[in-house]
């Protein structure tokens, strides 16, 4: 089978966590979409089509993707999925059997359909929406079962369906049998620990509200409390920690404290006390000692996330943080409900409650957000922190993150004037 995954303009909703990664690798559940059709689609072949800036980097972390390649996709027919949509498990298998002639349609927006060789000349390799459109009112429109995201809180929404549904999917369960003290609270068939696990005496895994998956070299201290639906990813550990419905963790995490409805991307530490909850962490970030967010209003009312600035009702009362890849935060810092939380943002908190816009490549010191983040010393520390997981910066991931420094510029600016603004005692209009 032969597949082409398409960031469509929506892909644009994603800040921060959608900086560094096309959408369809964002996490949700055991997978990201990608990783999900690769596994249980009988896949030979696969492209993708993203943003320019993000190509570089894509072509080097997967070699065996077509990138932005529409030469290849004009080869043979494909079928094109929207890196937005997330079918059902039923839909997922019934992928295989797509037939030319049909679109299929997710409440009213095209997810997928098998586009023939000598369509791709109508296709714009910038821009995918139109193009598609034309292409779809030539076919039959069929039912696409799923689910459509369009900014991160949906994927923490989505995570407990996602977390059952891939639990289902793998079909494993039991793996480990000698627990050496640990406990498991309900249907052990509910729970897969990976043969290559690590769990000390007193660890509990709570499975009767949900599957827990534990993947290998992952290691569970003692007095760590696991509760389902949960993933837990390849070579994380867990320290001591209150893990609770609704998470996904790793790979190669350090976790500690308490979590609730997360999803922390990879490669990332909360190894303290703090309490994160209904909140998406990206890649290389670190969470200081008692670093702690807010998931609820005090009014119960909806909460609103200033993505790039911009606040955006996210229609829920349960919205915590979201972090880009390479945040630091130092000990105690403060997050308020509903907070975005730039690429390389550094965090120095002043003893009080945090902005809840703090824009890529910025920092917050003594309180303020300002702008005199170094960038040299920023991508060395980020060169020490992935060294200490045997892993390198390359030279297309610094050249990733220096445009992505250009690119967030004005946001940075009108974040600074909104601060003196308001300290002035008016407001900026936007224009």
């Amino acid at each position: 089978m032969r597949i082409a995954l398409f960031e469509d303009s929506g892909a644009a909703g994603f800040a921060p966590i959608g900086h560094t990664r096309p959408v369809f690798e964002l996490l949700c559940g055991h997978f990201s979409l990608r990783e999900r059709l690769v596994r249980f689609l009988d896949v030979h072949e696969w492209g993708v089509f993203i943003r320019s800036q993000l190509a570089e980097v894509y072509r080097e972390e997967q070699p065996e993707a077509y990138v932005n390649d529409l030469a290849w996709l004009g080869d043979e027919p494909t079928l094109l999925i929207n890196g937005r949509w997330l079918p059902t498990a039923e839909q997922l298998t019934e992928l295989a059997n797509v037939e030319d002639g049909v679109v299929g349609v997710c409440q009213g927006q095209v997810a997928f359909l098998l586009i023939n060789p000598f369509e791709t000349a109508l296709l714009d390799g910038e821009d995918f929406d139109d193009p598609l459109l034309k292409i779809a009112g030539t076919r039959t429109a069929i039912d696409a079962e799923g689910r459509w995201i369009k900014h991160p809180w949906d994927l923490v929404d989505l995570n407990e369906q996602l977390l059952e549904q891939d639990f289902a999917q793998r079909g494993q369960s039991g793996g480990k049998v000698n627990l050496d003290g640990a406990a498991i609270l309900g249907d052990a068939q509910q729970v897969f620990i990976h043969p290559t696990a690590q769990v000390d005496p007193f660890v509990v895994i709570d499975a009767r509200s949900g599957q827990v998956f534990v993947d290998a070299d992952v290691k569970l201290q003692a007095f760590t409390r696991l509760e389902g639906p949960l993933f837990v990813g390849r070579g994380t550990q867990i320290f001591r920690a209150n893990v609770k419905a609704g998470t996904s963790l790793g790979p190669v995490c350090r976790i500690g404290g308490e979590i609730e409805a997360s999803i922390v991307h990879g490669f990332s530490n909360k190894y303290h006390d703090g309490f994160l909850g209904h909140s998406y962490v990206g890649s290389w970030v670190n969470l200081g000692a008692l670093t702690t967010n807010s998931d609820l209003k005090n009014d119960y009312s909806a909460v609103r996330v200033p993505l790039e600035g911009e606040p955006i009702d996210s229609g829920s009362t349960k919205v915590g943080c979201f972090i880009g890849d390479h945040a630091k935060t130092a000990l105690c810092s403060q997050f308020n409900t509903g907070s975005s939380i730039g690429v390389m943002a550094m965090i120095l908190p002043g003893g009080e409650l945090l902005p809840k816009h703090v824009p890529s490549f910025s920092r917050i010191w003594h309180g303020q957000i300002d702008d005199q983040l170094d960038l040299e010393s920023g991508l060395a520390t980020a060169q020490v922190a992935m060294s200490r997981r045997n892993c390198d910066l390359s030279p297309t991931q610094e050249r990733l993150l220096r445009r992505l420094y250009l690119q967030t510029e004005q946001e940075r600016y009108d974040a600074i004037a909104r601060v003196k603004a308001k300290q002035a005692g008016f407001s900026i209009v936007r224009p």
